[in-house]
């Protein structure tokens, strides 16, 4: 099994700092937010895009797929009682001339294989589509 460790410290009212191997993150703790730093429903989507594209690296040497770039957009709802996100939405847009069969292909995988996106699922509603670049 793997293992992962996160260590965060408050800095002051308006943020705190995350840290792991070589990195860290500023993050939003600010009661009144900041436009600087990610809030912590903006890391988790942060955290599920990071899963897909990482799960899209991870594949397509297996499925000899060839792609020039990768976008996530995701949307997640919020209810306020009790606090909690009760959807996600993504949109995955791939920079690709390989048909869309083999676009399918790829999002299956991405469903299937991703960690946190497999975590996410259990949670709560995560809905997506794949489509190809204008």
């Amino acid at each position: 099994m793997l293992e992962y460790k996160v260590h965060a410290s408050r800095i002051d009212a308006h943020g705190s700092l995350a840290r792991t191997k070589q990195a860290e993150i500023i993050l939003d703790t600010d009661i009144g937010g900041r436009a600087d730093a990610f809030n912590p429903a903006e890391l988790f989507l942060a955290a599920i895009a990071a899963c897909m594209i990482k799960s899209i690296e991870r594949v397509t040497p297996m499925l000899n797929f060839e792609l020039r770039g990768v976008d996530v957009t995701l949307h997640a709802v919020r209810q306020d009682a009790p606090p909690k996100i009760v959807s996600v939405d993504y949109e995955l847009i791939i920079d690709t001339d390989e048909p869309e069969q083999r676009l399918a292909l790829l999002h299956t995988n991405v469903r299937k294989y991703g960690t946190i996106s497999n975590t996410v699922a259990e949670a709560t509603r995560l809905d997506g589509t794949i489509r190809r670049k204008a």
